[in-house]
């Protein structure tokens, strides 16, 4: 039944034109990882501090559910399960991975989601960030690279997450001496993750000519991101709250010239000593290291240069 959903989705955009499917690639768009992390760095940093901790605490939460999920199902993409089906231009470069949940609709879902059930939220914008969860969501079915119950599942258990990391972040503020709870049990689940998805048998299945159709190591590749993400912001979450203590209760030019300077150090991370470390230490622990910096330089590093460089500027005057 889903392979016939996405037939008849695949039919309809073809018949529909280019203008549809261009739309829904811009609203994948919304639910890719890097543009996870790059909203999620400028919330933290610019916006609201209390507000970018949740959602990076529950996007890492997320990151780890969907990474467990995933080389646990190992569940093929839709059009290797049927060769009728044919993603719409590119899309399949964004499609990593196993296919179930979808990875997209879990980041929607802590993004966009975790603001729609956020206390407080007003019912505008809850209305608002939901249309853009199901937007990201159906745009994955639109373009080819999953199935209905991928972004289902995705969906539910993304904005299921973020509403228990709302009664996390809770308990932490009534227990801020506990922090140290959640980072013990938080890297215990992660170093759990990365052992199971390192030694767990994964499919081998052939093609008519002997040769491997999906291999299970590449296919976790996105499982050991998380860890490293995961077991960065713990580290630099408790970091900053002992040692740094940043505040977003600036001045519009200072946040201005916290997002411009920040994010030139994340893509001089991302695009520079990330592939660099990946060269030099290929396999799992390359991509768990690249990612625990990419991350800490996010919730941590940056920060500490926030506050050292603003207190600085503030004595010379």
């Amino acid at each position: 039944m889903d392979i016939s959903i996405l037939l008849g989705l695949q039919d309809f955009r073809n018949g529909a034109g280019a203008f549809l499917a261009e739309f829904m690639k811009k609203m994948t768009f919304l639910g890719e990882l890097n543009t996870a992390l790059v909203l999620l760095a400028i919330l933290y940093w610019c916006v609201q501090k209390e507000l970018g901790t949740y959602l990076m605490m529950g996007w890492c939460g997320n990151r780890l559910l969907n990474g467990a999920l995933k080389v646990t199902a190992c569940v093929y993409r839709p059009w290797i399960r049927d060769a009728r089906i044919v993603p719409y231009g590119d899309s399949i470069t964004t499609a990593t991975g196993y296919s179930f949940p979808s990875g997209h609709s879990m980041n929607a879902a802590t993004l966009y989601g975790g603001l729609a059930v956020r206390k407080g939220t007003s019912r505008g914008l809850r209305i608002v960030t939901l249309v853009i969860v199901a937007l990201v969501a159906f745009s994955r079915i639109f373009l080819g690279v999953h199935t209905p119950q991928d972004i289902l599942v995705g969906i539910g258990a993304g904005i299921l997450v973020m509403w228990l990391t709302g009664k996390l972040m809770s308990w932490v503020e009534t227990h801020p001496e506990k922090d140290w709870i959640v980072v013990c049990v938080g890297i215990g689940l992660t170093a759990a993750l990365a052992v199971y998805a390192a030694v767990k048998p994964y499919p081998e299945d052939y093609d008519a000519n002997g040769k491997l159709i999906v291999d299970g190591a590449k296919m976790a590749n996105d499982t050991f991101k998380a860890v490293g993400w995961v077991v960065a912001f713990l580290t630099g979450w408790v970091l900053e709250r002992r040692f740094v203590g940043f505040s977003t209760e600036v001045s519009v030019q200072k946040k201005l010239m916290r997002a411009v300077s920040g994010l030139l150090g994340f893509y001089a991370f991302s695009l520079i000593l990330m592939p660099w470390i990946k060269e030099w230490l290929p396999g799992p622990a390359g991509t768990i290291i690249s990612c625990f910096v990419q991350m800490l330089y996010i919730s941590f590093l940056f920060p500490w240069c926030i506050k050292r460089f603003e207190k600085n500027g503030s004595r010379a005057k």
